[in-house]
């Protein structure tokens, strides 16, 4: 190591390691959900070498994010994938409705939307990604590693240059003309890079977990609201997947009034699940969201491009965090395709992707505190005075947030 390189780590002290190989790649992605696998896809495509690097060493675990919006399906269309995707098993949503104590409204209606997918898709996020990355498997300039945890960022003469990992066999390094973080909200490549974020306070965490559904009951994603509850039942088949959305930094005082307490309330609100609420029997059937809110007012370094939550992490309000960070990946692969054929990535390039998605981002980032502040807050702290908003009555304003969630403000193509 030449006295201008710096390596900088996640753990201190620094400690010196023998590395087992040195690899070579024109882009090193970090973290291999939705983002980074589409990203390595589409570079592959266009015959970029790509090195895709996840934690875990496999996509075998049970992810929150299932949905596939309008937006995603037709990028795999632009890919040619969309009918193959469409062939895993899956669900559709084609409206959000939210029942209250005394009304019922439909807040989006997808089916109106001008698109050939006027729904959102539900799979498995561990299907869809072996989906992808199987396609990019195709490609021999292609390569994904597994059960690779990124400890340090290499940086010389201000640039990055890589990674080291821990893997299989001990310590490994991978240069690179440019490396992405796409490794979720807690990345560590914000972190080993300095990135603070900007941070909001959402009123509100989520309780995550599943119940039989019958046959015969409604399909669909509806939202019930009532008795200082809001719980969201997402149709997967078989199961409702439910997010039981309880007061910010209430879940110790949940867990310490017991599991009963939690069925109780549960019924209250969605009496029809009374049958089955007792094969909730254990917390570790339920997952805990704490949820948060943030973005980074500068998303890249020299030779280093952070995208989806490693950026911006996103309210699960709309369910729009895979689709914004498969929207950056698409727009990072065209803006920096060419730059990364020749082999130099320009500073000015990383900002342009930065400056295409810091809009999109902020504006859904603003409509996600609105609809927690002046509905989710009202409705948990059962404020007596609580109405859905008029506007969502009126069909072609309903149209809007239906819009919003599926596209974003405008539309992402694929370029090549």
């Amino acid at each position: 190591m030449d006295s201008t390189t710096t390596v900088k780590q996640a753990d201190t002290p620094a400690t010196a390691h023998e590395i087992l190989d040195v690899q070579q790649t024109n882009c090193c992605i970090v973290g291999g959900g939705p983002a980074g696998a589409v990203l390595a896809l589409i570079l592959a495509r266009q015959g970029i070498p790509v090195m895709l690097l996840e934690a875990h060493k496999d996509f075998e675990r049970d992810f929150r994010g299932d949905t596939i919006h309008p937006s995603v399906m037709e990028i795999m269309e632009e890919l040619g994938l969309a009918d193959r995707l469409l062939e895993l098993p899956h669900s559709k949503l084609h409206q959000l409705t939210i029942t209250t104590e005394n009304d019922s409204v439909t807040v989006a209606d997808f089916s109106r939307l001008k698109t050939r997918y006027p729904y959102i898709m539900v799979t498995p996020q561990v299907k869809f990604l072996n989906f992808i990355t199987d396609e990019a498997k195709r490609y021999p300039n292609f390569e994904l590693i597994t059960g690779a945890n990124v400890q340090e960022i290499i940086e010389e003469d201000g640039i990055i240059k890589g990674v080291r990992y821990r893997g299989h066999g001990g310590w490994h390094e991978v240069r690179a003309v440019l490396t992405v973080g796409a490794d979720g909200r807690h990345s560590r490549l914000r972190q080993l890079a300095g990135f603070v974020p900007i941070e909001t306070s959402p009123p509100m965490d989520v309780l995550w977990f599943r119940l039989p559904r019958k046959a015969e009951e409604a399909e669909g994603l509806s939202g019930r609201f009532g008795k200082g509850h809001i719980v969201v039942l997402l149709d997967r088949s078989e199961q409702w997947q439910i997010a039981y959305v309880i007061p910010k930094g209430r879940y110790q005082q949940l867990r310490t009034a017991g599991l009963e307490t939690l069925r109780q309330s549960l019924v209250e609100v969605v009496p029809e699940l009374s049958d089955r609420v007792e094969q909730l029997q254990d917390w570790s059937q339920v997952a805990f969201l704490s949820v948060e809110s943030n973005r980074l007012t500068r998303w890249y370094r020299p030779g280093l491009l952070l995208i989806g939550d490693a950026a911006h992490v996103m309210s699960p309000v709309g369910g729009v965090g895979i689709n914004y960070a498969i929207q950056d990946a698409v727009v990072a692969a065209n803006i920096l395709s060419n730059d990364l054929k020749t082999g130099t990535v320009k500073v000015t390039h990383l900002a342009a992707v930065q400056r295409h998605r810091e809009i999109p981002t902020r504006v859904i980032q603003a409509f996600q505190s609105v609809a927690q502040q002046r509905i989710f807050a009202r409705v948990l702290n059962s404020d007596p005075s609580f109405q859905l908003p008029a506007f969502l009555r009126i069909p072609i304003l309903r149209d809007l947030p239906a819009r919003l969630v599926a596209f974003g403000i405008w539309k992402v193509h694929v370029d090549n």
